[in-house]
């Protein structure tokens, strides 16, 4: 099913599903059509030239010389795998109209230097274009001395505060998810309260922007809920395990922890294995299948989405038809759709999903 989206200009932001309506009412503006839900129920990697199922944006004809482009991303948990998959889809689909894609790690881990390096790497090896996921300020002088020396680039998921000469964003409004997240949170909480944030890498603007979006309107509409501290987890997993423990350890009456960014179900599965399922909530990003999991057996209390293949796939179409074509993107700036999915509505939501 098709999306839409709407230019950030236009100052629009995204309903949820039906069965969220009334948290949404406080947001959001008409209702949209639901989402794929960030990478579930994908398609196998189609045939050359095939569209694949979760694309939004078309190639607009085939090349008459070869095209060059990378995806610059990273490797440290499983949503940036779901992007890849996006990115693999693009590669084969781009195939057949005379352009290669190529996906680069930046670095086993998400800092400024490797985010730098990759862009300098990638101006070096002359692509047409790439896209990247550059998540701090300082990134933008080096794309800026990419556009400069004639590549089009595009960024995703988390980019400077800074202006630079990028194409376009895609991705997700990160302070605007916050406040959803923050909304859900208190809700959750009954306004009442010890809160636990665990937020990925600190710096990170997307982290940063979902951790102060959902912490603001905790302050302004729940201020008897307190907020006992900040934790990094690095994107990982097993440290979010780890830190749960430890507030669990520091704070009994510990009511919920928030997860701005990777592995959030690693607090999941320590909620489960404390037996506090059910006493405990837990929020946090991305419809991946070792989160959904905690999501069907109530360890989870609702995951916010930001489409990865898309993210991974739609980027790549944009940057070959600008480098092709010329053609631009409806805006410079251009949100997806968020959907949560709580226990209640996993069932109607990702049908396909099995635990």
């Amino acid at each position: 099913m098709m999306k839409r989206f709407w230019p950030a200009s236009e100052g629009r932001k995204f309903p949820l599903p039906l069965a969220l309506g009334l948290i949404m009412a406080l947001f959001f503006g008409a209702c949209q059509k639901k989402d794929s839900g960030g990478g579930i129920s994908l398609s196998a990697i189609p045939n050359a030239g095939a569209y694949p199922e979760g694309g939004h944006y078309k190639a607009g004809g085939k090349s008459d010389k070869p095209v060059r482009i990378a995806f610059l991303g990273w490797a440290n948990n499983p949503f940036h795998d779901e992007i890849q998959k996006g990115v693999e889809a693009a590669k084969t689909y781009l195939a057949a109209y005379n352009c290669s894609v190529e996906y680069v790690v930046m670095g086993e881990d998400i800092t400024l230097p490797y985010a730098v390096a990759a862009i300098e790497n990638a101006i070096a090896k002359k692509y047409d274009g790439f896209v990247c996921i550059p998540a701090f300020d300082g990134t933008e002088v080096p794309i800026n001395r990419a556009v400069d020396e004639g590549i089009v680039v595009v960024t995703t998921v988390a980019e400077s505060t800074k202006p630079s000469k990028r194409l376009a964003f895609y991705g997700q409004n990160g302070y605007d998810a916050g406040t959803l997240a923050g909304k859900l949170i208190a809700d959750h909480m009954g306004g009442q309260g010890k809160l636990g944030i665990i937020t990925g890498v600190l710096g990170v603007t997307q982290h940063e922007t979902r951790k102060n979006g959902a912490a603001d309107y905790i302050a302004r509409n729940s201020p008897g809920i307190t907020v006992i501290g900040v934790w990094e987890n690095n994107d990982k997993a097993e440290t979010a395990y780890s830190l749960t423990n430890d507030m669990l350890t520091a704070n009994p009456d510990l009511k919920c922890i928030y997860v701005t960014a990777g592995g959030p179900f690693g607090a999941a599965k320590a909620i489960q294995d404390a037996g506090l399922t059910g006493k405990v909530g837990v929020f946090g990003f991305d419809w991946l299948p070792d989160s959904l999991k905690y999501v069907a057996s109530g360890d989870m209390s609702a995951l916010i989405s930001q489409d990865p293949f898309g993210m991974g796939f739609d980027t790549c179409v944009m940057v070959y038809n600008n480098v092709v074509f010329g053609t631009k993107p409806e805006s410079d700036i251009i949100y997806n759709e968020p959907l949560v999915v709580t226990p209640d509505t996993i069932a109607e939501l990702v049908p396909d999903f099995k635990p």
